[in-house]
């Protein structure tokens, strides 16, 4: 996120919330931080899967170029779907965070991991791993539509996503 310009969700949403046609879209305010890092923003690549993590692994196991992974877990919280190895493979990698709409686990290793997580819940049951899910495909996170190539901007007072980068 070092090269990203400040930023602030409340200024982006005062700046940008009454556009027409929309320019960007707030996340309803149930995704809690689990990361170490609480401010990151970033092009958005996207997963879509249920219970089963292998595109998850395979995303931040591939070069991040500080974007951010938008996981639509269907919200189930049955079982998670990030935890602290691929916490570390995203950072690593270099992706600037990890957003989940469902479970995520290891939370001492997500908070000492060096990305931004946002997730519903923690979980300790593992991911299956079963070659299921779908990558860079056009997500649904919370009611919101969030595409790949769209910008996703996190900080302590939510999450903001917009089809293009806001100064």
């Amino acid at each position: 996120m070092s090269n990203l310009p400040a930023f602030n969700t409340c200024d982006l949403c005062d700046a940008h919330g009454e556009a027409h046609p929309p320019a960007l879209w707030v996340l309803p305010p149930v995704l809690r931080d689990f990361g170490s890092v609480p401010r990151f923003a970033g092009p958005v690549a996207t997963v879509r899967c249920l219970e089963d993590n292998t595109r998850v692994a395979e995303a931040v196991k591939s070069p991040g170029e500080g974007r951010v992974l938008v996981v639509d877990g269907a919200a189930s919280l049955r079982r998670a779907l990030c935890g602290g190895n691929l916490a570390a493979a995203a950072a690593q990698n270099g992706w600037a965070g990890i957003v989940v709409d469902g479970a995520v686990r290891d939370l001492a290793e997500l908070r000492a991991s060096g990305v931004g997580i946002r997730a519903l819940a923690l979980q300790p049951l593992r991911p299956r791993k079963n070659d299921q899910g779908q990558r860079d495909v056009p997500v649904t996170i919370r009611g919101v539509e969030v595409r790949p190539g769209y910008w996703l901007y996190a900080d302590e007072d939510g999450i903001v996503v917009s089809p293009r980068a806001l100064a």
